[in-house]
């Protein structure tokens, strides 16, 4: 376990888990995913009318407890790799508008290319 931001884990900011939750974003945003959720809240619905044992109605609340968990853990690791992202890039921006401004190196420029390509390499 660590306390990493999830970007710097594996100095590329990509690891096994990071694709992982890439890909259960894309596939949470997806109209698809947005039906499934529907029916599986109105099936959970529908199940209190069907009057089954107790049992069954605790099991349906913890499996959707359980999914919501696990989908916001996914979902809050993506979200912070994109912001480090975002601010890498826009701190390599500033950087080489500072570089130009003081007409020194271009190694700020250099870094600003190499950022904004970054999401190509991933």
């Amino acid at each position: 376990m660590t306390t990493e931001h999830p970007a710097d884990r594996d100095g590329t900011g990509h690891d096994r888990f990071a694709g992982f939750s890439d890909r259960v974003s894309n596939l949470t945003s997806s109209p698809v995913f947005h039906v499934l959720c529907v029916l599986l809240v109105l099936g959970t619905f529908a199940l209190h009318f069907v009057h089954p044992p107790l049992s069954w109605l605790i099991f349906a609340g913890d499996v959707m407890a359980s999914l919501n968990l696990l989908l916001l853990a996914l979902l809050k690791n993506t979200e912070q790799r994109d912001g480090h992202a975002v601010q890498r890039k826009l701190d390599a921006i500033a950087a080489a508008l500072l570089e130009q401004r003081e007409g020194a190196s271009h190694e700020a420029a250099d870094e600003l290319r190499r950022v904004i390509r970054m999401d190509e390499e991933q």
